[in-house]
């Protein structure tokens, strides 16, 4: 881990993999939430999670080095092997045109692609790319897939994809290049609900077979 300046009013901190990344988001968090972290949420403005590190942004007036000792604390936290509480399920239609290549790819028949998927609890690593998308790790390495050689100039809104060790859902139509696995109704994205986004940072995921065809309606 290595914890950088960033600007006058923050630091970053740097780990090796998104894993690590968000086991130590899990742990600022449990830290803020303790007697130990008394006072610390207090002392910062914004926590924002990436792919390899971690943006902690101080409260206007709070001394970055105040920030400093209190991430020193900071115990990297197994968050989803422990994390308890609602898990936000998304009602899926397997047809998504990669399906094949997918199953391809990993060696598993369609079936078998969207039973792994359905079959794990993912959870929201970190948000980017546009507003409302998250970037979810799960619990099955045999959906590591690589991006589509050529990315589509429209995905629609709701596909479900797959790119490297992520899952994903377009909460809008835009271009894009992950694998396509579905499709879901289910909104993601709405500028007057609060929060707009359904796929926070820490927020855990179930894919949800409702038909289509390659599941049959079974998970």
């Amino acid at each position: 881990m290595r914890v950088r300046a960033y600007g006058d009013r923050a630091v970053l901190v740097e780990l090796a993999t998104t894993q690590e990344a968000v086991d130590w988001a899990a742990g600022l968090e449990t830290l803020l939430g303790s007697a130990a972290g008394a006072g610390g949420a207090e002392q910062l403005e914004q926590v924002v999670p990436a792919a390899r590190s971690v943006l902690v942004v101080a409260r206007d007036g709070v001394p970055v080095v105040e920030v400093r000792r209190l991430l020193d604390r900071v115990e990297p936290r197994p968050a989803a092997a422990s994390d308890e509480g609602d898990v936000l399920e998304v009602p899926t239609v397997y047809d998504g045109e990669d399906l094949a290549d997918v199953a391809s790819l990993t060696g598993l028949t369609e079936e078998q692609v969207v039973a792994a998927h359905t079959g794990q609890t993912w959870r929201v690593a970190f948000a980017g790319f546009a507003p409302g998308f998250g970037y979810l790790l799960g619990e099955d390495d045999r959906l590591h897939v690589p991006r589509r050689d050529e990315p589509r100039t429209r995905v629609p809104e709701g596909s479900v994809g797959l790119a490297g060790a992520y899952s994903g859902v377009y909460p809008t139509a835009s271009p894009g290049g992950w694998q396509l696995l579905g499709r879901t109704d289910l909104v993601l994205w709405d500028v007057d609900r609060d929060p707009p986004a359904l796929l926070r940072p820490g927020v855990r995921v179930r894919f949800v077979d409702v038909g289509g065809a390659a599941g049959g309606g079974g998970a």
